[in-house]
């Protein structure tokens, strides 16, 4: 024998009650269902109430729709008259004591419990006639005559014994029978006074308890609990995008979630089934094929370590606090006996080792209740200063993770507070019991669905690990970044699990955010008028987990933006050179904060393009080896010029080249007044130990100064006016079997020290090398470095490559991304 309960969504239109029909009549076996009230009715009941109690006739047009609401779905659902009649009959003399009861609330504005009471169980009462009408061979039992309650302090609460007796003696006819031609219907919820013998009811949620309690008197080989999702998910989906199913949870495992907000099942459901060892299993009404959640005493081959997340928004965590809490036995217990007086449910408590701190949390509707009679129960204490009085923060979240495996795998706290820290969340509050099945913790509210989103991601509930990226600049590398990263979207899900997500692209004067991910196929046709100046509200406004910021531009407005994206745990990966060179101060400040939050500041793209320069000088110093000496040749553009320059290609035509092939910045001036190299040479410096700035660089340029200055059309237009003395110069060097490289310089003289640095210099020059010099045969737009240390210091290391290039710089930054996804 199954019992089958049916929420109100699964009753609250004519598909889903017409789904519920099928579902029950294709059972084999005897079947008892239990079903809620339409979906919204029992709110609306209680609304009315409410407004007829106000005194206001809109208690009358809201009954009305409820009436109509019933009528309509029997009008839709019964073609044949006589049973249309029959059951018309029973819903309008049913809605007819309704009426007369909300009459009576509206003349002498009175609402008692037992009046509310029995106002809300009309709901199921008038569901179970039209299911047991609909079903073939269902048969409406009144749950009234074996769901038996006490009053307890204040309270009706189930009186099992009676109850276990009265359900067994009522549901034996059907019990004993080995078909199914008799389907019981029960109305869920409803339950009457074993003393008064009035109306009452198992609270909200109380028809789950209904079927729980039938299923453990009658010894029911399952409980199935139809809804409208699939079963219990990993967390929220209407947080997180990638939660699924869980196949099968443990009770207790089921137990902890529903009591941190997962509404799947009403907690005290499992209790009853869980003493008897039936299992329950959570079935989708509008999804019967899905095999849904079974929910039993212990799960086979589990190897997760955490099942899934669960959560409870609108906390308020009160805390009593005082200094005669220390070693005092029974201040937990006027806590606990206090709050429990005043109906105030306590979800967590938290409590210092010290003692003298007890935090405890509350729903936010109950916080000014809760604070009130703690103050009036320690109010002698509060005045003669020995306690505080309470403090009460609003507006937080409870986050519980929940897995039975979770106290055979070490490391899980450490895991949890960790990756919580690296996304920028403080815990307010935690607390885990012995058994280590829940560890519950108090958060910002604001941070509640990025904690989920990267808890989630961390511990491998989710199928793949999540970077969302906001990339700026869509010129040639924005534009080959984001081609590549829809290329190799695919093969990185398949290959690594890894999802990049692009939820930002801006550029100087259009920008388009969405955190769900962008199409990347027609992201141009996306793009929406914007700024610059609107780009940090919007990528720290997101406050969206695994946070990368990517900046491909050369914008010195963007570059100043850093400090608050890494300050708001959001990592930086950047081609753009100016921060990492900026005043050293700056620099070292964006290194610091990356480090002290958990996050990546990276820019291999500010030097070589693609080439590993300075993650092979960070390996060097990291292992404990000492640059002595860096020689380099650090323009892609000027290489290329060098290079191009002959007899037949002048150097102003060379330069035009540089630009039309996008080796050069957009004003290639900033390339050939040795601007670009300086800045390279003083971020490899600094990343190599040495604390440098731009001014501090020895300038030796080849071209005149009168060049640089005035507009770029004027740069141009005068550029070939220096053809002719390069061309003398250039023949002078084939004589000299010579060639050109600018030449970038970072020298150390061991033996002289500046404090325990020893002193060195830096330089940039146009150097003629010959033919035995490494730098000789350099072609097109190739870097080169020299790195002279103390372990490769008779034979440096040379690192050689394209070092510029839309499409290897793009490729760089697409490599810093990925070592974030290694983490």
């Amino acid at each position: 024998m199954k019992v089958l309960k049916f929420g109100g969504t699964s009753v609250g239109s004519v598909d889903s009650i017409l789904s519920l029909k099928r579902i029950v009549e294709a059972e084999k076996t005897p079947v008892i269902v239990v079903v809620s009230a339409l979906g919204g009715i029992t709110d609306r009941l209680i609304a009315t109430s409410k407004i007829a109690l106000a005194g206001d006739e809109m208690w009358k047009t809201e009954f009305n729709s409820m009436r109509m609401r019933h009528l309509d779905m029997i009008d839709t659902l019964f073609k044949e008259q006589e049973k249309h009649q029959q059951l018309t009959d029973i819903i309008n003399s049913l809605f007819e004591e309704l009426k007369s009861i909300y009459y009576g609330v509206y003349l002498i504005h009175d609402l008692s419990p037992k009046t509310e009471a029995t106002i809300v169980s009309y709901g199921e009462r008038l569901s179970s006639h039209i299911v047991a009408s609909l079903i073939r061979g269902g048969r409406r039992m009144n749950s009234r005559d074996f769901i038996r309650t006490v009053k307890k302090q204040g309270k009706h609460v189930l009186d099992a014994e009676l109850t276990n007796l009265l359900v067994k003696d009522a549901f034996a006819p059907i019990c004993n029978v080995a078909d199914s031609s008799t389907v019981a219907v029960v109305p869920g919820f409803i339950a009457r006074d074993r003393d008064t013998n009035e109306t009452t009811n198992l609270g909200r949620g109380g028809s789950d308890y209904t079927a729980a309690i039938i299923a453990a008197a009658l010894d029911a080989e399952v409980l199935e609990i139809w809804t409208d999702v699939d079963g219990f998910m990993t967390a929220d989906p209407r947080v997180i995008k990638t939660a699924y199913t869980i196949n099968e949870l443990s009770y207790v495992e089921a137990m902890e979630l529903c009591n941190f907000g997962a509404k799947v099942v009403y907690p005290p459901t499992i209790y009853p089934v869980c003493v008897k060892n039936i299992p329950i299993k959570v079935k989708n009404t509008f999804n019967p094929s899905h095999p849904g959640t079974l929910i039993k005493q212990k799960i086979e081959n589990d190897s997760k370590p955490i099942k899934g997340i669960s959560s409870i928004s609108g906390t308020t965590l009160i805390t009593v606090t005082g200094l005669s809490m220390v070693g005092v036995i029974g201040v937990n217990r006027r806590i606990f006996s206090t709050l429990a007086e005043n109906g105030i449910s306590v979800f967590m408590v938290s409590q210092a080792s010290s003692e003298n701190s007890t935090s405890i949390g509350v729903r936010d509707e109950d916080a000014t209740q809760a604070v009130e009679v703690l103050n009036q129960e320690f109010a002698k204490e509060i005045e003669t200063g020995a306690m505080f009085p309470m403090h009460a923060e609003s507006g937080l979240a409870t986050i519980a993770i929940v897995g039975e495996n979770m106290k055979h795998t070490p490391g899980i706290a450490g895991k949890l507070f960790g990756t919580l820290g690296r996304s920028g969340i403080s815990v307010i509050a935690c607390a885990q019991g012995a058994s280590e099945t829940n560890i519950s913790f108090v958060v910002d509210g604001q941070y509640l669905r990025k904690s989920l989103n990267v808890l989630h991601d961390s511990f491998f509930l989710s199928e793949y690990k999540v970077l969302n990226l906001f990339i700026c600049g869509i010129g040639t590398v924005g534009g080959n970044l984001i081609e590549q990263i829809r290329s190799q979207y695919d093969t990185l899900k398949e290959t690594r699990q890894l999802k990049l997500n692009v939820v930002g692209i801006a550029s100087s004067k259009k920008a388009v955010f969405n955190r769900d991910g962008i199409d990347l196929s027609n992201y141009r046709e996306q793009l929406q008028d914007s700024d610059i100046s609107k780009l940090k509200q919007e990528v720290i406004g997101m406050n969206i987990f695994n946070s990368v910021f990517v900046d491909c531009t050369a914008s010195e407005q963007v570059a100043s933006l850093y400090q608050d994206f890494l300050d708001h745990n959001i990592s930086v990966v950047t081609a753009n050179k100016i921060a990492a060179s900026s005043a050293y101060d700056n620099y070292a400040k964006l290194k610091q904060t990356a480090l002290k939050r958990g996050v990546k500041f990276l820019f291999e793209t500010n030097v070589g393009a693609g080439l590993p320069i300075i993650g092979t000088i960070n390996d060097l110093l990291n292992s404990g080896d000492k640059i002595l000496r860096i020689e380099a040749v650090l323009s892609g553009t000027l290489n290329f010029i060098f290079n191009t320059i002959s007899k037949d290609t002048p150097f102003s035509e060379t330069v035009r080249q540089a630009k039309e092939k996008g080796y050069s910045e957009p004003d290639p001036r900033i390339d050939l007044c040795g601007k670009d190299v300086i800045r390279k040479l003083v971020i490899l410096t600094r990343e190599a130990g040495y604390k440098v700035e731009q001014e501090d660089v020895e300038k030796h340029l080849f071209m005149p100064d009168s060049f640089f200055e005035g507009t770029l059309d004027e740069f141009w237009k005068n550029l070939p006016t220096l053809d002719a003395d390069f061309e003398a110069r250039r023949q002078e060097l084939d004589k000299e079997q010579k060639r050109w490289r600018f030449v970038a310089k970072m020298e150390t003289n061991p033996t002289t020290t500046n404090g325990k640095q020893p002193v060195f210099k830096t330089s940039v020059s146009l150097e003629a090398v010959g033919p035995r010099h490494p730098f000789y045969g350099l072609e097109g737009s190739n870097n080169i470095v020299l790195l002279t240390t103390e372990r490769y210091k008779e034979y440096p290391m040379l690192i050689q490559g394209y070092g510029a290039g839309a499409g290897v710089t793009a490729a760089g930054v697409f490599a810093n991304v990925m070592s974030i996804a290694n983490i």
